[in-house]
């Protein structure tokens, strides 16, 4: 990987594309330090103290520092990653927005343009909940004027972020939506460790509990790169045919099927909803709140149980549902048949969808599987030995599979530049 990037920057197109990208995420990482107007930070921070080891802790995580500093981005991007998912279910459930989503670069802009309205719609709930709800008593003055100011404040720190998003993937490398939530997570890894070593010096961390805990982080960077390289190569024949005085096809190829073909979209998308009961917990008092706590966050007991069984079940649900979009097995075998392509022992036409949606099917139980199991496993360890760390299964996934997927597009624009040799 090291070795991709070095070549790389000696290209100059590819390294003006890097360079872009990281002023780009200089930004986001400068806003992240630029507070809200009409808040005291000072209850801010004890909000946090407050709730160490909770769930302001993990959101605090997911956001990259964003929401205990309280700055324009407290929001992050998650709102549009709630909004992709609200607009994708309803691509299935309407069939105008499906009919919208199937006519090319057009519908692809349509659909980019709801889920952007959808996305500052959804901005503007949270924020009029956090200014009116639990980060109330931190306004300085709750006047309209300083409650309007606070919500558009965040709303329009979101809106920077899913254009700052957009410019990236459009003139920079990797996906920017991507790289945000990367970036985020992985800024709060130092305080993490920081964290970590003074709960052990302090002698209130299970060390055999930690080191179980690395051995599992160790093994799912080893998983998770294992997944994100794995296919099944289903071989295709291609018939030979005369046009003219020259023979065409004949040749064999083959049909790379990725074992986890959505690659960490899944966990992103799942983690986006089960941090939305987890920003409730913050706006209710009483009864309500304590409940929220303790049955669908990580701080409760029994909450542990049902968060990770949730976040298995959806992160299995996401990935046959992303996979389903990504790869259309009756498009496939259309197009294997118009250019006189057949898998080898199968008839061509509804033999070879049904063959395609077997073997994908197959496949993609197994990365689902695969990405439930060691996005839970890490809350399970966190919770039976006590360790307050919030760097789980979910980060780790997102941060290996986000740093794979960004070193693969470096590397395919590489390869249109014919520098194939330092691939090698």
């Amino acid at each position: 990987m090291l070795k991709t990037l070095r070549n790389a920057w000696r290209i100059p197109d590819i390294r003006k594309k890097i360079i872009f990208t990281l002023w780009m995420l200089l930004v986001f990482r400068l806003g992240s330090f630029i507070p809200v107007p009409f808040i005291n930070k000072d209850v801010i921070k004890q909000i946090f103290q407050m709730s160490q080891g909770g769930v302001l802790q993990f959101l605090d995580l997911m956001a990259g520092g964003t929401f205990s500093n309280f700055s324009i981005f407290a929001l992050n991007i998650y709102p549009y990653v709630t909004a992709s998912i609200i607009i994708q279910l309803l691509t299935i459930a309407i069939p105008r927005l499906e009919e919208v989503a199937k006519e090319g670069e057009e519908g692809r802009k349509k659909m980019a343009k709801w889920t952007k309205y959808t996305t500052i719609v959804l901005s503007l709930i949270q924020s009029i909940a956090m200014a009116i709800g639990f980060f109330n008593k931190a306004l300085i003055s709750t006047s309209f004027l300083s409650i309007t100011v606070v919500v558009t404040t965040l709303t329009a720190g979101t809106s920077l972020l899913m254009w700052i998003g957009d410019l990236i993937t459009s003139n920079g490398i990797g996906n920017g939506i991507s790289l945000i939530i990367f970036i985020g997570i992985i800024s709060r890894l130092p305080a993490q460790i920081l964290g970590t070593y003074e709960a052990y010096k302090a002698g209130t961390l299970n060390v055999i509990g930690l080191i179980l805990f690395l051995v599992f982080a160790l093994a799912i960077i080893a998983i998770v790169v294992a997944l994100q390289e794995g296919e099944r190569k289903i071989p295709v024949q291609y018939a030979k045919r005369v046009v003219g005085r020259k023979m065409y096809g004949g040749q064999s190829t083959h049909i790379p099927i990725k074992v986890s073909m959505a690659g960490v979209i899944p966990v992103i998308f799942s983690t986006s909803l089960l941090a939305f009961p987890q920003t409730l917990s913050l706006f209710f008092k009483g009864k309500a709140a304590a409940w929220i706590t303790k049955y669908l966050t990580v701080s409760g007991t029994a909450g542990t149980w049902i968060y990770t069984i949730l976040n298995a079940l959806l992160i299995i649900f996401f990935t046959y549902f992303y996979t389903a979009i990504q790869f259309n097995t009756v498009e496939y075998s259309k197009n294997l048949q118009q250019y006189g392509g057949f898998i080898p022992g199968i008839r061509p036409g509804r033999p070879t969808v049904e063959y395609l949606n077997k073997v994908i099917s197959r496949i993609t139980f197994v990365g689902a599987i695969s990405l439930a199991l060691i996005a839970s496993l890490p809350i399970v360890l966190s919770s039976i030995f006590k360790l307050n760390i919030n760097f789980g299964g979910t980060a780790l996934i997102i941060v290996v599979g986000v740093a794979l997927e960004t070193v693969k597009q470096i590397e395919s624009q590489m390869l249109m530049r014919h520098y194939k040799g330092f691939l090698k």
